[in-house]
């Protein structure tokens, strides 16, 4: 037995290095001899990162209903927020506001810094919304945010699985919170979403029909130009100083502004939802999948 064990431990060592050594890289994103480190591991699903302006990752456990906060200098995580709305995707103003999607009750919310809480949406043409799921802050104010319907275990008892909107769409909700509508309504189930640092792009993952999709920003908060940007669809998403847009789902894939395949890094688990970069120069990509959360040291940079 003692000489099997050894060998199913052998087994696994190499596999794990094997996982490491399959990172594809074409552009020289990861940094050089880089690996992929689990920080904590213990929670049930982790989502939702969103890094604030010290390079801090605050990211969710969604069935415990926590919200943790990774603090960049430290690797440390402690927890944030309990009772946090069953928060998902997750977006840091620069004044230290936190924008969640609170699907618990179909509603996006803010936080302060102590984590008290503010409805800012709690539903659509006086019917509630179908779950809040990933949102993007536009550099000249007001935010775009996916409402796909995920029917979850947590709802029993507190809200009906039923769909009140006539499907699942994206909304944008202006700067100063007066007008809220709907700009993409021809989606099979939008998830991902994530903007370009000039503001004049908006990727959104259609997760439902395995594409992602580019458009154009307008002055007004309207979208045009929908552009198949890929045939893949995608959980959370980030993007990076180059314009290089990463999605999740089999681990981590990155696209070029045209579209082409440059790099993939798996994760372990079954599923990775979501991606940030963090730490203080933006050179640290957070990943969270599955029962934990991992980094990646980065050439490439992500955007403030």
């Amino acid at each position: 037995m003692r000489k099997k064990l050894g060998t199913l431990g052998l087994a696994i060592l190499l596999a794990t290095s094997a996982l490491y050594a399959q990172i594809e890289d074409k552009k020289g994103l990861v940094a050089k001899d880089a690996e992929l480190v689990k920080v904590q591991d213990g929670f049930s699903f982790t989502e939702g990162p969103a890094v604030n302006r010290f390079g801090d990752v605050f990211f969710t456990d969604q069935p415990n209903n926590k919200i943790y906060k990774w603090k960049a200098n430290t690797n440390e995580v402690s927890l944030f927020k309990d009772n946090a709305g069953r928060s998902n995707g997750m977006y840091f103003m620069l004044d230290g506001t936190l924008l969640t999607c609170a699907d618990e009750n179909n509603e996006l919310w803010s936080m302060d810094t102590d984590g008290n809480e503010k409805v800012l949406i709690s539903g659509f043409r006086g019917k509630k919304l179908n779950g809040p799921n990933d949102l993007w802050v536009r550099p000249k104010g007001g935010l775009y945010f996916t409402d796909p319907l995920y029917p979850r275990p947590y709802w029993d008892g507190i809200r009906s699985e039923e769909m009140e909107q006539d499907g699942q769409h994206v909304y944008f909700l202006s700067d100063d919170r007066s007008e809220l509508f709907r700009v993409a309504d021809d989606l099979v189930k939008p998830n991902g979403i994530v903007g370009t640092p000039d503001g004049k792009y908006l990727y959104i993952a259609d997760i439902g029909a395995k594409k992602t999709y580019r458009y154009d920003i307008r002055e007004d908060g309207y979208l045009t130009n929908k552009t198949l940007f890929v045939e893949m669809g995608s959980d959370g998403m980030t993007i990076d100083a180059r314009g290089n847009v990463y999605l999740t789902g089999d681990g981590v894939t990155v696209f070029d502004k045209k579209g082409n395949q440059i790099a993939h890094i798996p994760v372990p688990g079954n599923w990775t939802a979501n991606v940030v970069f963090g730490s203080l120069t933006r050179k640290k990509l957070f990943i969270t999948a599955m029962d934990a959360v991992y980094t990646l040291d980065m050439k490439a940079q992500g955007v403030w």
